[in-house]
């Protein structure tokens, strides 16, 4: 029949399913009624495959502005241009950075909590010019200009931001086609290697110098026994002093849960470390008198009254600690500060390595016959390195006792 807005509107919707009524004038173009309402639809063949599409829903575009469409549309159709793949095309290459950095993180469920939060800062931050942009903008020269901004900030960051950007990019090369062709030929990123202007960052080193460890150990008790000072406070100082301990990292200390601890075996577990494979670690005495002291009414055991239920920041302590050693020291800087003490303390690097986490390499043996998950037995090195920092302290507090031997011997 010849469709008219009288007989679009009179036509009985299907209590399910769907019928189609072609227009009478133009071929291929008609109505599809469904339960839900009435739209307007092409169809016809292109390079041999029959495509359907939609116009729109009859009440959102007139009759005759579906009719007009539908003729330009269909004519397109017999010049064999594919309104389906053209509509793929076009929304493979709006992508946009956002987009492509919300579909990595979902498709790569194994990203740890601290991967997705680096891709998240960079993609909002130091690519927040590209972020609402189709990715296929992103060129090489774009690439150049904004590398050298962001290495003016830090040298650091901007490799960090530019190898994110390069895994993006490498993963859209390869999710997203378009007439089977991916939509980036080439990662314009790789213009940073072939020019080789990667930044050379020097690897941090400091630590807490050994002949100022007994300064910032006492420092730490005093902050923890003040009875004038906050929880919040309190708690910096406790966790402080746990990673000057455990050699922990910041993350693993500040979300460690009493769920993950036994107090009774003195010990602590992480279920998911940053190199994947679950671990047991020692406690030593002093580690386990500070835990004691927290309390177990907070699911974490270094709490606090934030959104995320556990500490953050020691921003104040730190700055204490710095000014005391006469050095500036991060929570990093205090995993450096163990594996010295460690060192002072005569206790095998690969046990050292282990107590802090990393995983072990080039010693066949060590690597393969030794046990990794679960080092309770290193029990007695964990308490070395307590007793060395305790001593420590108390040189410091009596001023004259001097210390004869530089391994820890009075």
């Amino acid at each position: 029949m010849k469709l008219t807005k009288k007989r679009v509107e009179s036509l009985a919707l299907p209590e399910s399913g769907q019928v189609f009524v072609w227009d009478s004038d133009v071929k291929g173009f008609g109505l599809r009624l469904t339960p839900g309402g009435r739209a307007y639809i092409i169809q016809n063949r292109v390079n041999g495959v029959t495509r359907r599409v939609s116009l729109g829903k009859h009440g959102i575009i007139t009759l005759d502005e579906a009719r007009k469409k539908a003729v330009a549309e269909l004519s397109k159709m017999l010049e064999g241009k594919d309104p389906v793949a053209e509509k793929a095309h076009k929304k493979a290459y709006s992508k946009t950075l956002r987009a492509l950095a919300d579909d990595y993180i979902q498709s790569h469920n194994d990203l740890k909590i601290t991967s997705i939060a680096d891709i998240n800062k960079h993609v909002d931050r130091s690519f927040s010019i590209w972020r609402d942009r189709p990715v296929t903008e992103i060129t090489r020269d774009k690439v150049a200009v904004r590398f050298q901004e962001l290495t003016e900030r830090s040298s650091a960051q901007a490799n960090q931001a530019f190898r994110i950007l390069r895994a993006l990019l490498n993963y859209a090369r390869a999710a997203y086609r378009a007439g089977n062709k991916p939509i980036i030929v080439e990662n314009p990123v790789d213009i940073l290697s072939q020019t080789k202007v990667w930044n050379r960052v020097t690897p941090k080193s400091a630590k807490i110098p050994l002949d100022k460890i007994g300064i910032a150990w006492n420092l730490l008790q005093s902050m923890r026994a003040d009875d004038f000072s906050s929880t919040l406070a309190r708690t910096a100082a406790d966790i402080v002093a746990f990673l000057l301990l455990t050699g922990a990292r910041w993350s693993e200390a500040a979300k460690l849960t009493w769920e993950q601890v036994d107090l009774e075996s003195k010990s602590w577990h992480l279920p998911d470390p940053k190199n994947r494979n679950p671990v047991t670690f020692p406690l030593s005495n002093e580690a386990v008198a500070i835990l004691e002291a927290r309390g177990q009414d907070k699911s974490y055991i270094f709490s606090s009254w934030g959104e995320r239920g556990h500490i953050t920041e020691a921003r104040g302590v730190f700055n204490k600690v710095s000014k005391a050693v006469g050095a500036d020291v991060t929570a990093h800087d205090f995993r450096r500060t163990f594996r010295a003490i460690a060192g002072e303390c005569q206790i095998d690097f690969w046990k050292t390595k282990l107590l802090m986490g990393h995983k072990l390499s080039g010693d066949i043996t060590i690597t393969h016959y030794t046990e990794t998950s679960d080092l309770r037995y290193l029990s007695d090195e964990v308490n070395k390195i307590a007793d060395w920092i305790v001593r420590q302290g108390k040189i410091a507090a009596a001023g004259n006792i001097i210390q004869l031997s530089h391994r820890g011997a009075l």
